[in-house]
């Protein structure tokens, strides 16, 4: 029976049952915001995930995680996830996505998890990868990792019938970004910093005329590049990755994790294939979603769920009741 559900791909039942699961890490989450706290936020928020995926009708493996299983003391990578009945699934989760924004009370954190079918998604160390996204509608190739900065925005300009000062590019405010910034701007595009949260930034240049971001470029973490794919693959659009190892020990360990080639350019079919669904919950108000409001005993959510086999993307605003004994921090 498990092998029939997964040749037909996820059950669309799961759509909801996702959106469940970021919803409760976003809730939990958000009782800690602005307390400066990150490691107290992540926690809460991996714990609230770890429990509702527990319930769910699948058997899952986490691929992308929150670290090695001694590194990480639950959602680690490998660890398995689920009721343990039904379809066999790879599973990326990002528990609170921008512990630090979290922390602060700044824009933009989100709870995060992708789900696909066995072997869909890309496992990525933890590590840096350079990453390059645009939104959908362009010819294959139209921009590169190869390619420098300058190539790629005058590139995306001429594709999309505009100017390169009508180009907006997002990049995560790093200083080894700083050559990167300098680039796109002395090619006449603008930047966007963000301070953190890349998974946010990929999504955004998905759709330039609500958001003003056309592509994003820059390094980040790799678990969240197969996250942002996921995205990807449910809305449409292009991304690129490529691992940025810093010592031999991450080479290592993107060795055991079945790469053999530390260079290789990664693309959307070889971090995310197959039905792919992606739900992200907003934590903090952001330019994607809003985050969550207490109202005595009660929570509301907002929360953008994927799926990939039929392009369906819905935007649900849930409340719930009750929610401080549901989801304590």
């Amino acid at each position: 029976m498990g092998n029939e559900q997964i040749s037909t791909g996820l059950d669309r039942v799961l759509v909801l049952e996702v959106a469940r699961v970021t919803e409760a890490a976003a809730i939990a989450a958000a009782r800690l915001r602005g307390r400066g706290n990150e490691k107290a936020a992540d926690k809460a928020a991996v714990d609230a995930m770890r429990r509702e995926l527990a319930t769910l009708n699948i058997r899952g493996t986490v691929v992308i995680g929150e670290g090695e299983m001694d590194e990480a003391p639950m959602l680690y990578i490998g660890e398995k996830v689920g009721a343990g009945t039904g379809p066999q699934v790879d599973i990326a989760v990002d528990p609170l996505e921008g512990t630090t924004i979290c922390a602060k009370s700044m824009p933009n954190a989100l709870a995060v998890l992708a789900i696909s079918e066995k072997g869909g998604l890309l496992h990525a160390p933890d590590m840096y990868m350079d990453k390059i996204a645009i939104g959908p509608g362009y010819p294959d190739g139209i921009v590169d990792l190869d390619k420098s900065p300058g190539e790629n925005v005058k590139a995306l300009a001429a594709a999309k019938g505009v100017p390169v000062p009508e180009i907006t590019a997002c990049i995560l405010d790093r200083p080894r970004h700083a050559e990167l910034i300098k680039a796109v701007r002395e090619a006449g595009a603008s930047v966007r910093l963000i301070p953190d949260g890349d998974i946010a930034g990929v999504i955004w240049c998905l759709d330039p005329k609500e958001t003003g971001i056309d592509i994003y470029l820059g390094s980040g973490g790799a678990p969240e590049g197969v996250l942002a794919a996921a995205a990807i693959r449910c809305i449409g659009g292009q991304i690129q990755g490529r691992l940025r190892p810093s010592n031999d020990d991450e080479r290592n360990r993107a060795a055991k994790m079945g790469i053999a080639d530390i260079n290789r350019k990664f693309n959307l079919e070889d971090m995310a294939k197959g039905d792919v669904i992606f739900s992200a919950t907003g934590v903090t108000d952001g330019s994607l979603l809003d985050g969550v409001r207490f109202r005595g005993d009660f929570a509301e959510t907002e929360t953008v769920v994927m799926r990939g086999a039929s392009g369906t993307v819905r935007r649900i605003k849930s409340t719930f009741r009750d929610a401080g004994h549901r989801f304590p921090a």
